[in-house]
């Protein structure tokens, strides 16, 4: 009877815990870089939080195909709890009304400053003068570089290039050795992100300040679209998919690559040790011209019920906070917004400076500009599918032309006021 008793007993308490256990689901984009962290992150959450149970569905390709999916499901009702999306997509789902508003959360804390969430870290997640995510992952671009290959071209880590000048007269050197291409930059990577940054370091902008008119057509737009040129041009870049890239240039047959620091931790893991791996500044940075837009993702809350939103917004302070940033930067090649996740990377940063390089430009950080309109995502398109001209080379020598093109497209998809 005893056991009898005892078993029943068992079976209730398990029965209540079961109850009381909360499931959340939780979708992020690019596996490849973020399923490790993701799954360690968890492990260190759920011994936090026994009472939530996180269910991951599978990834997204990338942010476009995060925003596309989010928006279809958000009309059948059948999006994630919590989902990790561009930052240049925030806008659009909170035009949509699909992500909630988290300031009654933050109003709710008792200290929100003080565990690392500053006021810049959540307008970066902000429309409106309402905050929709909080940010996860910050990104920006740099050059990487074979340090074997530029050593033979007889440049060292003390003479590296400041200049897109520099960058193609290295690369000329790099081609002439016939072991490697020169250069390669990862022109397509989402959301139009390196175009952006070549406009906004030459202190452009994407729109006018009402958004009614394009503006990257100016002269800071004519001298990125004419780098990208000059790179096909005169340093042979070749056309490559971002993995080709990626395999080339971790084989020893690119001496440069543009892109985001998120790549460093993978990068150096595929090179595994073939030779040195440098990372180095943006090109062409002036001080109070130059931005460069913060590229990573956001993660925000898309439950509607009200028990699965306290549940999804300790998953969100975890993630965002000092522990889960600091396992996220250690994990990939991202930084952390959050200030107090930073101070526990001191070390790691100290041992790691490939992953440190990014930090010197964050006094240049801005946007990651999403266009208005239920075209946004379509103008992306646009201007990557008329970028495509350039880098291919087939109007590589009327870019220019190209550039005016792009910008018509784009205005005829702009909202009409």
């Amino acid at each position: 009877m005893r056991t009898i008793l005892t078993a029943a007993a068992l079976s209730l308490m398990a029965s209540a815990a079961m109850a009381d256990t909360t499931t959340i689901t939780v979708q992020y984009a690019y596996p490849e870089l973020f399923d490790t962290t993701q799954k360690e992150m968890l492990e260190a959450f759920s011994k936090k939080h026994p009472d939530i149970k996180v269910e991951f569905r599978t990834p997204y390709k990338d942010y476009e195909d995060a925003a596309q999916r989010v928006l279809r499901e958000g009309i059948t009702g059948n999006v994630p709890d919590v989902t990790f999306q561009g930052l240049n997509r925030v806008r659009v789902l909170a035009d949509k009304e699909i992500a909630v508003p988290l300031d009654d959360f933050i109003a709710n804390e008792t200290d929100f400053d003080a565990a690392g969430y500053h006021d810049g870290m959540r307008q970066a997640g902000a429309v409106d003068g309402k905050v929709y995510g909080l940010p996860y992952a910050i990104s920006l671009p740099i050059v990487y570089y074979n340090m074997d290959l530029v050593k033979k071209a007889g440049l060292d880590e003390n003479s590296l290039p400041k200049t897109w000048n520099d960058i193609i007269a290295l690369a000329k050197k790099i081609e002439a050795q016939g072991e490697a291409d020169g250069i390669e930059t990862e022109w397509a990577i989402t959301g139009n992100w390196l175009w952006q940054a070549l406009v906004f370091a030459n202190g452009g902008t994407m729109l006018n300040e009402d958004e009614t008119k394009v503006a990257f057509d100016g002269e800071a737009g004519k001298q990125a679209i004419g780098t990208l040129a000059r790179l096909v041009i005169e340093a042979q870049s070749p056309n490559m998919t971002p993995n080709e890239m990626l395999a080339a240039f971790s084989a020893g047959k690119i001496g440069m690559m543009v892109t985001t620091t998120a790549r460093v931790n993978a990068v150096t893991k595929q090179i595994g040790g073939k030779f040195e791996l440098k990372t180095g500044n943006y090109p062409d940075l002036k001080e109070g011209v130059s931005r460069l837009p913060a590229g990573g993702n956001v993660a925000i809350i898309t439950a509607k019920d009200k028990d699965k939103q306290k549940a999804a917004w300790e998953f969100l302070k975890f993630a965002t906070g000092p522990e889960g940033g600091a396992i996220m930067v250690k994990t990939t090649g991202y930084m952390a917004p959050n200030t107090k996740a930073a101070d526990l990377l001191k070390d790691f940063y100290a041992e790691n400076p490939n992953q440190a390089v990014a930090l010197s430009q964050l006094p240049y950080l801005t946007g990651w500009y999403a266009f208005p309109g239920d075209n946004g995502l379509k103008i992306t398109d646009v201007i990557k599918d008329r970028l495509q001209s350039v880098m291919d080379g087939s109007r590589a020598e009327e870019a220019e032309a190209v550039l005016a093109d792009m910008a018509a497209d784009t205005q005829a998809l702009l909202p009409r006021r």
